[in-house]
């Protein structure tokens, strides 16, 4: 495994892959590494001849400075866990991917507008920035991204589509520890008690999908809304019920069989985010038989 720090040094060992006819598996991530980074790793393997993996903590999609701050940098952890998994790790300092620091302003309508694109202002300018730059820079055959930031992978593919870029992203699942957590880079920032809150989240998204076909929207929203009690020890952000391709709120289920919901909540003042697929075209199509 290399780690290489500049464009150049990167470009220059892609080349030498691509020259002699081999594919590119690309993993870009913020760092922190856990066993779902490790996963998509995994799937890039088996995809490809050559994995790259880059680690680079993004400034511009930070919409609070002191997230930024605070957000967990683990380089030398990182590249060990990446050991005989990836060939190479891009590991650039902020002023080798931005002479100045900005983002450009992207538009894929409520992809980027609702949920966190409405309570993260400039968040995904800053991820269709990064992702543009990393993945003109790598030109992989293959990149692949977790479901668990389900709206940044919807925004993703449609940043792809419009560019033409010619890579296929691959949605991989979300890993999860034994007790049902989402694997997350913050969750190394929770205390015992902030863990054990915090799954609150998991167990409500399984609980709605439980529900799913004996629910209407409104009710399953109720019920899920109604587990963040002051004596929970979060407090939630949103909870929403959409579209899993458009983002349209989901009032009638015949008219989105596959949707999704999505959660956001603070522990503390630690923010987490979940999801979880809703498909009843099954139980529709028995209900209409």
């Amino acid at each position: 495994m290399i780690v290489i720090e500049t464009i150049s040094d990167l470009t220059a060992q892609i080349a030498e892959a691509k020259s002699k006819g081999l594919t590119v598996g690309f993993v870009p991530t913020m760092g922190a590494l856990h066993q779902g980074h490790l996963h998509l790793v995994q799937k890039a393997a088996a995809a490809a001849d050559l994995v790259v993996v880059s680690i680079f903590v993004n400034p511009t999609q930070f919409n609070n400075p002191d997230d930024l701050l605070k957000y967990p940098k683990t380089l030398e952890a990182d590249c060990a866990l990446l050991e005989n998994h990836a060939d190479l790790v891009f590991a650039p300092a902020t002023t080798e991917m931005y002479t100045r620091v900005e983002s450009k302003k992207w538009d894929f309508g409520r992809l980027t507008s609702s949920l966190e694109g409405h309570f993260r202002p400039g968040h995904f300018d800053g991820v269709c920035t990064i992702v543009q730059k990393l993945l003109t820079i790598v030109q992989p055959d293959w990149a692949f991204f977790g479901k668990k930031d389900f709206q940044q992978l919807a925004v993703i593919q449609a940043l792809v589509r419009a560019e033409g870029m010619p890579v296929s992203i691959v949605p991989c699942d979300t890993i999860r520890e034994p007790d049902g957590l989402a694997m997350s880079s913050r969750n190394m920032r929770l205390n015992h008690q902030q863990r054990q809150d915090a799954l609150l989240i998991s167990r409500t998204l399984h609980l709605l999908h439980d529900h799913k076909d004996d629910c209407n929207i409104e009710q399953l929203l109720d019920l899920g809304k109604n587990a963040f009690t002051p004596a929970s020890g979060l407090s939630l952000e949103y909870m929403a019920i959409v579209d899993a391709l458009t983002f349209e709120p989901v009032e009638d289920k015949a008219a989105h069989p596959h949707a999704v919901i999505l959660i956001a909540a603070f522990v503390g003042d630690i923010r987490l985010i979940d999801n979880i697929e809703l498909k009843w075209a099954d139980t529709l199509a028995k209900k209409t038989a």
